[in-house]
């Protein structure tokens, strides 16, 4: 009888633990976002470790460090995700401190506008593709754009202040 008692236990309460383990870390806050461009990918981290991963979609020129304004590129470097936007286009949003004092100092340098405005958000609501379908595609200005599922999620572990790195 025992054994079965633990074999109950295995079986049907340990998956329930788990997931209530996952769950509970998601509401958690994070300490660091690394976006990994080449692997079009967005993870949220906490002590080192990389709690949740994200397909993402980017600019139509992923490709580089964004230079000037309209040039379609997500910027590269280290930034803070310093305001959260909830009346986004793109349903919720949160900034990216870009452009730093590099950026700027390389625009002027150049005689170029460096742009902004630069976010994260969730889905284009004229989009015609289901928006697991979308995130294949490169569809954004220069920002970084998840589902709205996803972006609930984002939303609820990342404050204000939080380190974004963007990698190439």
């Amino acid at each position: 009888m025992r054994t079965l008692s633990i074999l109950f236990m295995v079986i049907f309460c340990c998956p329930l633990l788990a997931n209530a383990s996952s769950a509970q870390s998601l509401k958690d806050k994070v300490d660091l976002v690394v976006v990994n461009k080449s692997e079009s990918r967005l993870s949220v981290m906490r002590d080192g470790k990389v709690i949740k991963s994200y397909l993402i979609a980017m600019g139509d020129v992923p490709n580089g460090h964004k230079l000037r304004e309209g040039d379609q590129r997500t910027p590269q470097g280290r930034y803070t995700l310093d305001y959260k936007k909830s009346d986004s286009a793109f349903y919720k949003s949160i900034h990216i401190s870009y452009p730093n004092e590099e950026d700027k100092l390389r625009a002027d340098a150049l005689g170029i506008r460096a742009g902004g405005m630069i976010m994260i958000h969730g889905e284009n609501p004229r989009s015609p593709l289901p928006p697991k379908e979308a995130q294949k595609y490169n569809w954004t200005n220069g920002c970084i754009a998840v589902t709205n599922q996803e972006m609930d999620e984002l939303w609820q572990m990342i404050d204000a202040g939080t380190p974004i790195e963007i990698w190439p």
